[in-house]
């Protein structure tokens, strides 16, 4: 990945981070500023989490806005430009007064790097990345943010683990391109083992003061 590929995924996970943090605060403007900086830095664990992944499986990972392709069931039913989604978030906190969080803006695009493609031995017998990898990818960095979770509980940082929660969860969710339909592709017993775990964190985040 070039230099300002790096760049252009820090701007994007700096503006989903204000999004979700706005999102989340509403109406409550004294939070803004703390559930902002949250989200940054929730994001780009869980990002860095997953390029390091990849990095071990010869791939590369891109993080950018989730786009709605189609508009019906047919193939030709989509739309000339990709209708991006990351404005979602905002209208539905400002239409139940921020009663329900939309944490699903993001998705990762994973391909194979150059040394995978020309590699023909060992573990890998194949160019292309495999489902089962793509899901394991996807799946590494929703256990950083419950582990994250964890620690920051342990320390005292209630609300920061919460909402690592709420990420860990939303990141499951089987939609479009999203990272839980990826792992939901790649292994179903994957996907339910780690909607039950993430399921009971978000119980669990209910009881937190």
């Amino acid at each position: 990945m070039e230099a300002r590929d790096y760049l252009k995924e820090i701007i994007i996970i700096l503006i989903a981070g204000i999004i979700f943090g706005l999102s989340f605060a509403f109406p409550d403007n004294s939070l803004i500023l703390y559930s902002t900086i949250s989200f940054i830095i929730i994001i780009l664990l869980n990002v860095i989490t997953k390029k390091i992944i990849a990095y071990n499986l010869e791939a590369d990972v891109k993080t950018k806005f989730w786009a709605w392709h189609q508009y019906g069931f047919r193939k030709d039913s989509h739309f000339k430009k990709p209708l991006p989604m990351l404005w979602i978030p905002l209208l539905l906190s400002f239409l139940t007064k921020g009663l329900f969080l939309w944490l699903g803006i993001l998705e990762t695009e994973i391909t194979p790097r150059t040394e995978r493609v020309s590699k023909r031995h060992g573990l890998y017998r194949f160019s292309e990345m495999s489902e089962w990898h793509i899901a394991w990818i996807a799946v590494f960095g929703i256990i950083t943010n419950l582990i994250l979770a964890i620690i920051s509980y342990v320390f005292g940082f209630e609300m920061f683990s919460k909402l690592n929660i709420y990420f860990a969860f939303w990141s499951l969710i089987p939609l479009g391109s999203l990272d839980g339909n990826k792992i939901l592709f790649g292994s179903k017993s994957l996907w339910f083992i780690m909607f039950v775990i993430s399921l009971l964190f978000l119980l669990w985040s209910f009881v937190i003061v």
